[in-house]
């Protein structure tokens, strides 16, 4: 797809905008810390859907251990998720500067 052509056809570029938010609401990826101890998954549009905690890091003695943990699992799905963009949209990704997706 040349990104010219859409330039000449504003329709053409609603309809591709509107398709790649389609497949951006269908990603998902999970990351994890410390041993899988703390995973997080995100959709396309960066919103956490989901933690899980293992039981053995949920000690009250050591919240900030916790805490520094979800922060490095949710890191690592939003890298997981901006690559997943990056593999779909290809060079047109570069070329879009999206918002929050680190292009």
């Amino acid at each position: 797809m040349n990104p010219f052509d859409l330039l000449k056809n504003p329709q053409a570029i609603t309809a591709e905008l509107n398709k790649i938010k389609d497949e951006l609401s269908n990603i998902t990826a999970t990351g994890s810390s410390g041993g899988n101890m703390v995973q997080v998954t995100l959709n396309g549009s960066m919103q956490m859907v989901e933690i899980k905690l293992d039981p053995l890091c949920v000690d009250n003695r050591d919240v900030p251990m916790l805490q520094d943990l979800i922060v490095a699992a949710h890191h690592a799905a939003m890298e997981k998720i901006q690559e997943e963009i990056r593999n779909k949209l290809g060079p047109m990704a570069a070329g879009l500067n999206l918002p929050g997706l680190g292009f």
